[in-house]
C-alpha cells in the first residue's frame, strides 16, 4: 500500500531536515557554496529525487564538480540516509548550479529555473 499523505509529509519534513544539516555543514566546507533545495515527487521518490547544491558562480560550481564532488556526494548520502530515503546519490540525483548562471537566464527566478530544468531533463 502507498504511502499516504500524512506519511508522505513526514519524509518530506525528515529530508529537508537532514538537507538543511548537510547545507549548514558544507557551507563552512565548500568555497562559494551558498544554499540547496530538492524538487521530487514524492510518491515517486527514489525516481524523482533531485538535490540542486547552488554556488555564488560559475566558477565556484565548476571547481566544486572538481574538487568538492565526492565530499557532496557524501553530505547528500548522509542525509538521504538519516532521512530514511533508499537512494544512492549520483549524478543523476545530484544537481550544481549557482546564483550567477540563475541570474543571467532566468532574471534571479529560481523557481521558474528550476521548473525549466526538470522539464528540459524528462524528469
Amino acid at each position: 500500500m502507498p504511502p499516504g499523505k500524512r506519511e508522505l509529509a513526514r519524509i518530506e519534513r525528515r529530508l529537508i531536515t537532514t538537507l538543511t544539516e548537510a547545507c549548514e555543514t558544507a557551507k563552512g566546507e565548500i568555497k562559494g557554496f551558498t544554499w540547496l533545495t530538492h524538487t521530487a515527487d514524492l510518491n515517486a521518490l527514489t525516481e524523482t529525487l533531485k538535490v540542486i547544491w547552488v554556488f555564488e558562480t560559475l566558477a565556484d560550481r565548476q571547481l566544486a564538480q572538481v574538487d568538492a564532488k565526492a565530499r557532496i556526494l557524501e553530505l547528500t548520502a548522509i542525509a538521504l540516509n538519516e532521512a530514511n530515503i533508499d537512494l544512492t546519490p549520483s549524478d543523476r540525483t545530484v544537481r550544481f548550479d549557482s546564483e550567477q548562471e540563475c541570474q543571467r537566464t532566468h532574471g534571479g527566478d529560481w523557481k521558474s529555473r528550476l521548473a525549466q530544468s526538470r522539464m528540459a531533463k524528462g524528469d
